[in-house]
């Protein structure tokens, strides 16, 4: 909204902007998706292990649906500003950029990576997904080199990479948390105390390396440098609620095809300790009290087509029925909900008439919330309050029972070794990193430098790769051993 040729400035003016019949939010969609780190989105996991199933979905996929979401919320809000006669448009490409970059940074093993990383660098800046999703982006990925440097780095060391060298208007797009993470422990523990976390988790944000970068991003996209709150864009608004769409709806089919939940599950609750955490885990998340019956309310009102649109029974209040035929009636509601159930759970047209219907009710809930006229691009969206609550209870029972089962749990367990492994051995052995690696932890002037060196390394493979590492650190095989990296 209200694009001005600031917002198209690149991190660095390397060389001339050729081909004019492409806009500059072209050229950087197009840089994104010839990157490396685009490509190996398809072997990071997403909800379950790559291996198991060409069905489920990988972090590729998801990052296509998400695009995919966020465009046609993008469309549809244009189609409102039109009808409503203001002038301002979104630029969809920007929005789909969003849409596939989101998720870029997140390393192997999703969230047990992740843990394992920040565990490693929880004294040397932290690690967190998202803060590397702006790092990649902004400073490893290999698109023009800097002049009169090596491999980025000058001859004292000073880190001058610039990454895909993306326009500011572009990287706004995927700075969801408009804050700097806890740099140290003590920091983390202090904030705890105060009651700002919850726990001594990877705290969403970016890296104060990125402090200036993230200031010349808002000094180049904001009208009014003058704002009250915090920064993010429309379009980074749009991508948000695009995942949350994404994760509640089509991460729920994978787990219905992998049997890990069915629908009767989530309209037959009961006050187990994975519901408690649910409830609490939306509460958090929405800032509302809510109760168990809240919660069965929104889990009724998400299947009331499938469960609600045959009624077997209709009978009067003055109607009286002996115990044989209400226990015949109970027996056959039992068996017609178990049966439309499985028939959601296993049948792939149920499943994706079941996704398709709310994923357009939910895209259909967006609207504006504020046009905001001193920054246009700062205006606020929304879903509707209750659509939002099917958002995040879906989203939330999807990760709970994920989490909690244990037919991942070891998979999880064995991530987080991996990754913890591979990087304890890298800070012992430097040397055991490709050359390129390699020459970045050297140019590092202190521990700081070189201990993220070995996270960037590590951040960026596959889950099939980390594996492979892995065993070339720790096997005699020779099909491992001797395969190039």
């Amino acid at each position: 909204m209200q694009y001005t040729k600031r917002d198209k400035v690149r991190i660095q003016n390397i060389s001339s902007e050729k081909e004019s019949y492409r806009t500059t939010w072209r050229k950087d969609y197009a840089r994104l998706i010839h990157c490396p780190a685009y490509r190996r989105l398809q072997g990071k996991t997403q909800l379950f292990p790559g291996h198991e199933s060409d069905f489920f979905r990988n972090r590729l996929t998801h990052s296509h649906e998400v695009a995919q979401i966020a465009k046609s919320i993008a469309i549809r809000l244009n189609y409102l500003l039109r009808k409503r006669g203001l002038s301002y448009r979104i630029n969809t490409d920007i929005v789909e950029f969003a849409g596939i970059a989101h998720d870029i940074g997140h390393p192997p093993f999703g969230h047990q990576g992740e843990e394992a990383l920040d565990e490693r660098m929880i004294n040397f800046g932290g690690f967190e997904g998202n803060a590397q999703t702006l790092r990649l982006l902004t400073k490893l990925e290999k698109k023009e080199l800097i002049p009169e440097t090596h491999y980025g780095f000058s001859e004292s060391g000073e880190d001058k990479r610039v990454g895909l060298n993306l326009a500011f208007r572009t990287l706004a797009s995927i700075l969801k948390y408009d804050k700097i993470i806890y740099a140290t422990k003590e920091e983390r523990e202090k904030a705890l105390a105060e009651g700002k976390i919850h726990k001594l988790i990877p705290v969403k944000g970016y890296y104060g390396s990125e402090k200036e970068l993230v200031e010349s991003i808002k000094n180049h996209v904001l009208i009014n440098p003058n704002i009250k709150g915090s920064f993010k864009t429309i379009e980074c608004q749009i991508m948000d609620i695009a995942d949350d769409i994404a994760y509640s709806t089509y991460d729920l089919e994978d787990a219905f095809k992998a049997g890990f939940i069915k629908p009767i599950d989530l309209i037959t609750l009961n006050d187990s300790e994975v519901v408690k955490e649910i409830i609490n885990k939306i509460q958090l998340a929405l800032g509302k009290q809510l109760s168990l019956a809240d919660i069965i309310n929104v889990t009724g009102r998400v299947f009331n087509n499938y469960f609600g649109y045959k009624k077997i029974y209709s009978l009067g209040e003055d109607v009286v029925l002996d115990d044989e035929v209400l226990e015949n009636i109970h027996t056959t509601s039992i068996r017609y909900a178990v049966a439309v159930s499985d028939q959601i759970a296993k049948n792939g047209y149920y499943r994706t008439d079941f996704c398709s219907q709310l994923i357009g009710k939910f895209i259909q809930s967006v609207d504006f919330s504020q046009i905001n006229e001193e920054n246009p691009c700062l205006s606020k969206i929304k879903m509707d309050e209750d659509i939002e609550m099917e958002v995040e209870t879906l989203k939330q029972f999807t990760y709970q029972y994920q989490i909690m089962s244990p037919k991942l749990k070891m998979v999880e367990f064995r991530g987080k070794q991996i990754v913890s492994f591979i990087f304890d051995t890298l800070l012992e052995n430097p040397g055991l990193m490709p050359a390129d690696f390699k020459i970045i932890y050297d140019f590092a002037t202190n521990e700081t430098g070189r201990r993220r060196a070995i996270c960037d390394f590590i951040a960026g493979m596959t889950d099939k790769y980390c594996v492979e590492f892995y065993a070339k650190l720790t096997s005699e095989n020779s099909q491992t051993i001797f395969k190039p990296y």
